[in-house]
């Protein structure tokens, strides 16, 4: 058993868990985005509202895990193989791109969402729903974009598309 656990590839797991992980996490992020949301503008304000926040209530845990394995993995990759120096070469501006992708994701879910965006939709769905919801799906959909070119530019780029 210990030869087992001593031949294991731990690089190749942490790339194991960072993949998906970021499923889970954009995955999450693209279902909300494509289906939640919009299947909102069909509701009342108060239903919408409620629905939305039982919702992200699940999912807000779940991401904030998968985000947190997604550092833990990718500085695991960064150390065993040494890949730290890829951030002062423009060539790996893909990795630049997932960082400031993750970053903005951390911020958002680990420090704005829980101190202000909850306070603010509320306040504005009471006064402005239409407008709200509208807002909610434009900035889902720009960080799902980015999200998605991070994805595709990290992919291309590990694979030498770049």
């Amino acid at each position: 058993m210990d030869n087992i656990v001593a031949d294991v590839d731990w690089g190749i797991v942490a790339r194991i868990v960072h993949v998906l992980a970021v499923v889970v996490w954009i995955g999450g992020v693209w279902f909300v985005t494509a289906v939640i949301l919009p299947a909102m503008r069909k509701k009342p304000p108060e239903q919408w509202l409620a629905e939305f926040n039982a919702v992200e209530r699940r999912f807000a845990p779940q991401a904030r895990i998968a985000i947190l394995l997604v550092l833990l993995s990718g500085l695991y990759m960064l150390y065993q193989y040494d890949l730290w120096d890829r951030f002062s070469d423009a060539r790996y501006w893909w990795m630049h791109l997932m960082v400031v992708v993750w970053i903005l994701f951390a911020a958002l879910l680990f420090v704005l969402e829980p101190l202000i965006v909850h306070r603010v939709i509320d306040r504005r769905a009471s006064s402005s729903p239409e407008a709200t919801l509208t807002l909610m799906l434009r900035f889902h959909r720009v960080m799902l974009a980015l999200a998605l070119l991070a994805i595709l530019a990290a992919v291309g780029g590990a694979h030498g598309l770049f």
